[in-house]
């Protein structure tokens, strides 16, 4: 059966002992494929809010596998300590300074990495604010802010990632989400929307972006180590909600959800997309 559908120049990984395949063999890494399975050499990787927490755990993550990583920030002295730390550790790193809600500085950004030759493949929604307040205190203008941030703003980072890549398509995206997308928490509501928002794009966008050679996914965190979970950490009751809710009876580290990032975004995931990937130590299995 023939299709004159345009078959997308960023060649999907074959399977381990397929090589070729109908659309002939896959280029060079240089020209747009993946490396090795496991490997990300010469693949370049963008991550937003990578200053510190998840974002920076998973920019190390990338690295270690060979990625070259722009570290997204919105300060670039803020990030310039940051990036030269991971170059010490032997990580290609360089900095993307740029307010992901300011769409002229998501402008000025990617035309900078672009006139530096680095045209991201992997795209890294991380960036994402918290407000605990409920319904009753959270005003209108307060939660659309917030979902700026949190939702609206990966798009927009989303759209420029696509654009970037011209008349050569293919890439792949993972989103950050929570598990708080599809668990009620009362004083929650903005970032529940937010995270459940996103989880919705990334469907769609699975669907859309396929054929033309896009994998996007998301990854549920369920209690994390982070910095901006550190009062929650030292509250002695919440830990133990932790505790006893949650199977491996702890809290997460921000590497174990950088593997899962890493995962997906490798040629070890090439047949995964639309999915998002739950990493909660067993949290949302009890009741």
């Amino acid at each position: 059966m023939s299709s004159d559908r345009v078959r997308p120049t960023f060649s999907a990984p074959q399977p381990p002992g397929a090589a070729g395949g109908a659309g002939g063999a896959a280029p060079a890494a240089t020209a747009g494929s993946w490396p090795r399975l496991g490997r990300l050499d010469g693949v370049c990787a963008l991550v937003t809010g990578a200053r510190e927490g998840l974002g920076l755990a998973t920019a190390r993550a990338l690295g270690e596998r060979g990625a070259r990583v722009l570290l997204g920030g919105r300060s670039a002295a803020r990030l310039e300590p940051v990036v030269a730390s991971l170059r010490a550790e032997g990580v290609d790193a360089s900095s993307f300074a740029a307010d992901v809600s300011v769409a002229s500085e998501l402008d000025a950004a990617f035309a900078a990495a672009a006139e530096a030759g680095d045209v991201p493949r992997i795209l890294v929604n991380n960036v994402g604010v918290r407000d605990r307040r409920g319904v009753d205190t959270l005003d209108t203008a307060a939660f659309s802010a917030l979902l700026g941030t949190d939702l609206v703003a990966a798009y927009d980072v989303t759209r420029r990632f696509l654009a970037a890549h011209g008349e050569r398509p293919g890439g792949a995206i993972v989103t950050i989400s929570s598990i708080a997308a599809v668990r009620g928490r009362a004083g929650d509501v903005g970032y529940a929307a937010a995270k459940a928002g996103l989880e919705g794009m990334t469907r769609s966008l699975a669907s859309e972006l396929g054929p033309r050679g896009y994998r996007v996914n998301a990854v549920a965190p369920g209690s994390i180590a982070t910095e901006s979970n550190a009062e929650l950490m030292v509250d002695p009751r919440f830990s133990e909600v932790v505790r006893t809710r949650t199977a491996l009876e702890r809290w997460g580290r921000p590497e174990e959800i950088a593997a899962a990032v890493a995962f997906l975004a490798s040629g070890e995931a090439s047949y995964i997309t639309g999915h998002t990937l739950v990493v909660d130590g067993g949290l949302s299995t009890l009741f």
